[in-house]
């Protein structure tokens, strides 16, 4: 399985490329960050950010991409331009039918260091040492996204086990509730 993650943001946005599956190891294909320049008008640098992911998708043509959710922080014009961001690698990925996995910063600290706490050199270290790279990723925000494929590769699986037995469930409930009434159920009643 090949993931791209993106560890999303206007002024950095962390790309990582990693190919495995659950319980073998991973190979790092690709690491970088999309930079957009602060002083730029956001429709350009939402445009930069698409244009980047773009070249990305393009060169290493991955199975799924993996964003990190945008959840509320203390600063609205930080979280606001992750959301947008966001949003962006979300569309690029729909546009060439990928399908986009969400995954919580905590999620992500778990599957890699053991615990959603750790902070940004404990997930650096966890990373270098999980893909067999000589030193950690540069900046945090490459390391993020390698951190996020990496998450997405081992959760899939349990992942995508969970959705189809709720689909199995629903399409029980469906055909219990759409059954018609047998001879048997009707007996006794009359019109």
């Amino acid at each position: 399985m090949r993931v791209l993650g993106v560890d999303p943001g206007l002024t950095r946005c962390g790309v990582g490329v990693v190919d495995g599956v659950a319980g073998r190891p991973l190979t790092m294909v690709g690491v970088g960050v999309v930079r957009t320049p602060p002083d730029a008008e956001l429709s350009h640098r939402l445009l930069a950010v698409e244009q980047g992911l773009e070249q990305w998708l393009d060169e290493h043509q991955p199975e799924f991409v993996a964003v990190e959710r945008v959840f509320s922080q203390h600063n609205v014009s930080t979280v606001m331009g992750t959301a947008q961001a966001s949003a962006v690698a979300m569309l690029c990925a729909a546009r060439r039918g990928i399908p986009v996995a969400l995954h919580t910063p905590s999620e992500v600290k778990a599957a890699v260091t053991g615990t959603g706490r750790a902070d940004k050199a404990q997930v650096g270290a966890m990373v270098t040492r999980l893909l067999r790279l000589s030193a950690p990723p540069k900046p945090a925000d490459a390391a993020d996204a390698l951190a996020l494929a990496i998450c997405h590769i081992w959760r899939a699986p349990a992942q995508n086990r969970l959705q189809q037995a709720v689909d199995r469930h629903t399409a029980r409930k469906t055909v219990q509730t759409t059954a018609p009434r047998t001879a048997h159920a009707t007996k006794g009643r009359t019109a």
